[in-house]
């Protein structure tokens, strides 16, 4: 059975919600990734802030990503899944949300991200055919 944690990118870092935008666009840039997760006081998930929220939702909209915290930005209820989870479970979970990008969590701890490269690299074309195709499609 392959898991979650068998096709998450190991290492991702969390970002405090108390952080500013331009905190988190240095961070994304110094790690090479285009999301990361929030997390409240507790180390607890309160949501994920991407590359395309802060030019998207606070840039383009003429705020200063120096003075919005990424706490601001997080909207809506965090998905993540269990490291153990099978990774029909994670598709499950991605597609029903159409989300595409995913929290690994093990012991109340972060442990990785899924994206959508880390699913190209594990699934067959079917599979990575309906999930675009699910994520993608108008609501």
């Amino acid at each position: 059975m392959t898991t979650a944690a068998d096709i998450m990118h190991p290492g991702a870092q969390w970002i405090p919600a108390t952080e500013t935008l331009d905190r988190a666009a240095q961070l994304m840039a110094r790690l090479d990734v285009g999301a990361l997760p929030i997390s409240d006081a507790e180390e607890r998930l309160c949501g994920i802030i991407t590359d395309r929220d802060i030019v998207v939702n606070c840039v383009a909209k003429g705020h200063d990503p120096a003075k919005v915290t990424c706490g601001d930005m997080a909207q809506g209820t965090p998905r993540w899944i269990d490291a153990g989870a099978d990774v029909g479970d994670v598709l499950d979970e991605m597609q029903s949300h159409q989300i595409r990008r995913l929290p690994v969590i093990r012991n109340k701890k972060l442990v990785g991200m899924i994206s959508e490269a880390d699913l190209a690299q594990h699934l067959t074309d079917d599979q990575m055919a309906t999930f675009v195709e699910k994520v993608y499609a108008r609501v």
